[in-house]
């Protein structure tokens, strides 16, 4: 670690969480219309596009893996070069649900940094303007979210942590995003909703992705 004081260095940490590329464990609603090897390398792309645009950030980035491996796949040898091309560290999560993992993982980043902001890897409509809105919005709130418009959200972002705040949320439902706001103001943290944004859980919303990135 450097010496430099993180928080002189950047007012917000940004942590991109990801799966490991394997067929058959990522993007699994993705499998009817594209099988185990193509929803895999959806989630390569996607992954890599949500990377890229968190790193136009310009602020210090992370990108913590589902679970730690004794060797990586070497489907993720794609990744792993973006990562060093970008200079992101590589971290891992721990937790038995998804509250519990993101939890985990501000209040680390918060232990280093004044604000963290935590992106999903199928969420590549989340670019640096809206990080940018993000950072604003938690110079007056505890905690900023993303909504996506299937009723979760893209984006989360904390000044602050307290035990248990993202417990029992019906994670992977309409239900989520809505869920989470009355968590949050039960603990009573102030929240902040940016406009709705979109992610990449469907066939038509890896369409969508394939319509607007014509890149892949």
């Amino acid at each position: 670690m450097s010496e430099t004081n993180p928080f002189q260095k950047s007012p917000v940490l940004i942590i991109q969480f990801a799966k490991w590329p394997q067929a058959g464990r990522v993007k699994t609603r993705l499998v009817p219309a594209l099988g185990e090897q193509g929803a895999m390398e959806a989630h390569i792309c996607l992954s890599l596009q949500v990377l890229d645009n968190l790193s136009k950030s310009g602020y210090p980035l992370q990108l913590w893996w589902d679970r730690p491996l004794d060797q990586p796949p070497i489907e993720a040898q794609s990744l792993l070069a973006k990562l060093s091309l970008v200079g992101a560290e590589q971290c891992f999560q721990s937790g038995e649900n998804l509250g519990e993992r993101m939890s985990r993982a501000l209040a680390e980043g918060l232990t280093q940094y004044p604000r963290v902001i935590i992106v999903g890897s199928d969420c590549p409509s989340v670019n640096a303007g809206y990080i940018d809105e993000a950072l604003l919005a938690l110079e007056q709130n505890d905690v900023v979210l993303g909504p996506s418009d299937d009723g979760g959200y893209v984006l989360i972002g904390t000044r602050k942590v307290v035990p248990d705040m993202l417990a029992n949320i019906q994670w992977g439902t309409d239900r989520a995003l809505a869920e989470t706001v009355e968590r949050l103001t039960e603990n009573k943290l102030t929240v902040a909703l940016l406009e709705t944004r979109w992610d990449v859980d469907e066939p038509d919303d890896w369409q969508r992705f394939l319509r607007e990135s014509p890149g892949f």
